[in-house]
């Protein structure tokens, strides 16, 4: 363990707890550093993440639904999410003739630019904070390593899963 993160927290029941946390510390501070960034620009990182899954589908769009799986932090309103970006003209909603119940999302040209506009900065928060620091074998194995963590597996669960009655027994086991 590192002496930086023995001055955090000094009681770790097992290896794998150990690790746990100091990979929630570090999304923690990346997490933190991108949101200033986008606050930079008068949007969230959560709006960021939105535009960018939109920029995937340009020209065309995705539904709320399709949005909400692809986000790496679930937001707890996509709609709101969007009506805000909308109030921005960074996105715009249109309601296809062969189902008008389904409400598509679609980036707008200001929204690209606005993608354009940040990258450079995005990437410095990347190259500053996290390249410069982690090498590209270290960032191969960091990224197997989380794909076996949220992969698919044996017990069936997945992101976004409540945890079930034994797993909150246990997370708590953990924290006394």
């Amino acid at each position: 363990m590192s002496e930086l993160f023995k001055k955090r927290i000094q009681d770790f029941s097992s290896p794998a707890m150990e690790a746990m946390v100091n990979l929630l510390t570090a999304a923690g501070y990346l997490r933190d550093k991108l949101e200033v960034t986008c606050d930079s620009f008068g949007i969230t990182l959560s709006q960021y993440s939105v535009l960018r899954i939109l920029r995937e589908a340009h020209p065309g769009g995705f539904s709320r639904t399709e949005i909400v799986r692809r986000m790496v932090e679930k937001a707890p309103d996509v709609t709101r999410l969007v009506d805000r970006l909308e109030q921005q003209s960074l996105v715009e909603r249109h309601r296809p003739a062969e189902d008008r119940r389904l409400s598509v999302t679609r980036i707008t040209d200001a929204g690209l630019a606005l993608l354009n506009h940040m990258e450079p900065r995005v990437r410095a928060v990347e190259d500053q904070y996290f390249a410069r620091r982690v090498g590209e074998l270290d960032c191969r194995s960091l990224s197997r390593i989380c794909e076996g963590i949220y992969g698919n597996n044996d017990s069936g669960d997945s992101l976004g899963d409540p945890p079930r009655e034994n797993d909150a027994a246990l997370v708590a086991s953990h924290l006394q």
